[in-house]
């Protein structure tokens, strides 16, 4: 017998921040529990929120933007960001985005494989240990949901 896919909907994933005070909370959409080698998270980004300078050893992080806009950082370049622009950072790069509006957040879906080298349980059990936090009408409207 095969197994059925996954299906989740907006409110069976929930939100947290990596960090209490962090200005982006992320989604874990799927991942190792799901026998995936990579990870599937919604990002999003609060007027001119931005995370911390971070790397990841040995994966590509790919972003592909839903809504807004901002400037990513990776190593000594930077890129503007808008909807519809898929960004590739390679691995090992010192990286941040950065959401440039004063008013509006920015919504990503991103994408990367696993480093367990790098840290215990990979990125998704990093912000799976995180703040909870919660969706709201905006994050629905860009997102959806029922």
């Amino acid at each position: 017998m095969s197994t059925p896919p996954v299906v989740r909907h907006l409110d069976e994933v929930a939100p947290q921040l990596i960090s209490p005070v962090d200005t982006v909370k992320l989604a874990l959409l799927a991942g190792p529990a799901d026998g995936s080698p990579t990870s599937v998270f919604y990002e999003v980004w609060e007027p001119g929120g931005s995370q911390p300078d971070n790397a990841h050893p040995d994966s590509t992080e790919i972003f592909v933007v839903l809504s807004g806009h901002g400037l990513a950082h990776s190593d000594e370049h930077t890129v503007p960001i808008g909807p519809g622009d898929v960004l590739v950072l390679p691995p090992g790069s010192v990286h941040r985005i950065e959401n440039t509006s004063a008013t509006e957040r920015m919504y990503t879906v991103t994408v990367m494989a696993e480093d367990t080298g790098a840290m215990p349980g990979g990125f998704a059990a990093l912000v799976a240990a995180g703040t909870a936090a919660a969706w709201d009408d905006s994050d629905r409207a860009v997102l959806g949901g029922r």
